[in-house]
């Protein structure tokens, strides 16, 4: 049976991943020339997708000098080749002005006029319904999908249970073995021993269970956790081994406040020399040069919630601005990171949920010598298109970086900010 296929590539797909392109060795890749039109109105653009776009228009111009383009390229490594068709919408199917409705009618000439399957690859949900309500087989781009279970953070954060004996021996600041290989490195978790009574706050890695050292109350911040989870995050956001940390969680749960507090701690100290604060800017629908003002004032409706925190803890905003002022904040847009170096730097990525992993890979691979990167978010708010719980950038991170030794998850699951803050979170 010929398992061989024609995938027609969306816009989307090719502006989420360049690579792309590359990713179906064994199959016919399709792109309609309404794509190439679409392609090009993003070629001009700063930060990814105008990298994307400016890629894959270069490779399809390489692929001219080894075959014409309308009748297909093949790529031997991949066993894949490459076609770019044209064709006319049916008015009496689709509107003719829409982009989407070409692409979804090259899907369906070349399901009438040849023998192999045919299937959209789109990032475009309301592209997909399409499909399926015309009979064209139709899916999202997998290829940065996780999987579901690595997402359920609440299981994962298992309750171990040990002997009364190891308890007293983690409190004699001894390390105690464990056999487990479903534990995550650095992973947090409540150990219970046989009586009641008897437990432990732990860290596991490196094939033992540690106990959380007695949380000490710091000078500039004065601020102290409110739950086992915020005393796991404390730990992990003064350890300096652990250059990466991922926190989750739901609304009010202390994401922003107790990763800020951290930071302003340990740059006080002279741990680092300033606080970088980043974020996706794009779900807002709007480029930051429409804003007036320099980079700060840009940023400003983006940077509230430190804001905010800054106000509700010092009972003034000026320190912010202070600090601001001089340089020990700095407000950093993500789409114009690229090309950076953070050293000796806390870098704070909020609302790490509405990036992709490409993005989020930009500025992981800024992080220079000294410096420490923390990912907030909350996996169940996404506000991007093209990306879900399980595509997201945060994601993506938290599943591939699991077993190193140089990162670390953390799910606040209890709402901090107030009872109705708590309430609305779990049931609106």
């Amino acid at each position: 049976m010929n398992k061989r296929k024609n995938l027609v590539l969306d816009t989307s797909v090719l502006l989420y991943d360049k690579e792309s392109i590359h990713s179906f060795p064994g199959n016919n890749v399709i792109i309609p020339i309404t794509v190439l039109d679409e392609l090009d109105r993003f070629k001009d653009r700063p930060g990814l997708l105008g990298e994307s776009a400016r890629y894959v228009n270069r490779f399809l111009d390489f692929l001219r000098q080894k075959g014409r383009l309308d009748k297909g390229v093949l790529i031997e490594e991949e066993n894949q080749t490459i076609r770019v068709t044209i064709a006319e919408p049916d008015i009496s199917l689709l509107n003719p002005e829409k982009g989407d409705n070409k692409i979804i009618y090259t899907a369906l000439q070349i399901k009438k006029d040849e023998e192999l399957a045919v299937k959209v690859i789109t990032k475009d949900i309301n592209m997909r319904v399409k499909c399926d309500a015309l009979g064209i087989d139709a899916e999202d781009y997998y290829k940065d999908h996780v999987d579901p279970n690595v997402l359920d953070f609440e299981e994962k954060r298992k309750n171990l249970a040990v002997s009364d004996l190891n308890i007293d021996k983690l409190y004699d600041k001894v390390e105690v073995p464990i056999d487990d290989p479903d534990l995550d490195e650095n992973s947090y978790h409540v150990v219970m021993g046989n009586n009641p009574g008897k437990s432990a706050l732990c860290v596991y890695n490196h094939g033992s269970l540690k106990i959380l050292p007695e949380f000490k109350k710091n000078d500039t911040t004065d601020v102290k956790p409110r739950n086992k989870e915020q005393k796991f995050a404390l730990h992990a956001l003064t350890e300096s081994d652990l250059p990466l940390i991922c926190l989750t969680g739901l609304a009010g749960s202390g994401k922003t406040f107790i990763t800020l507090m951290a930071g302003l701690e340990e740059m006080m100290s002279g741990k680092y020399e300033r606080i970088v604060v980043t974020r996706n800017i794009e779900p807002v629908g709007r480029d930051i040069g429409f804003l007036p003002g320099d980079v700060n004032d840009k940023m400003a409706p983006w940077i509230s919630p430190l804001l905010d925190n800054f106000r509700h803890h010092f009972k003034d905003r000026t320190y912010f601005e202070s600090l601001l002022d001089k340089g020990e904040i700095e407000i950093a847009p993500l789409s114009y990171i690229r090309g950076r170096t953070f050293n000796n730097a806390y870098i704070i990525v909020d609302e790490a949920q509405n990036a992709t992993i490409h993005e989020l890979k930009t500025i992981i691979t800024r992080i220079g010598e000294g410096s420490k990167i923390v990912l907030m978010g909350d996996t169940d708010q996404i506000d991007t298109p093209y990306i879900d719980k399980r595509s997201n950038g945060l994601s993506v991170v938290i599943d591939r970086t699991r077993e190193s030794n140089l990162t670390t998850h953390i799910h606040l699951s209890r709402g901090e900010r107030s009872e109705l803050a708590t309430y609305a979170s779990k049931v609106l």
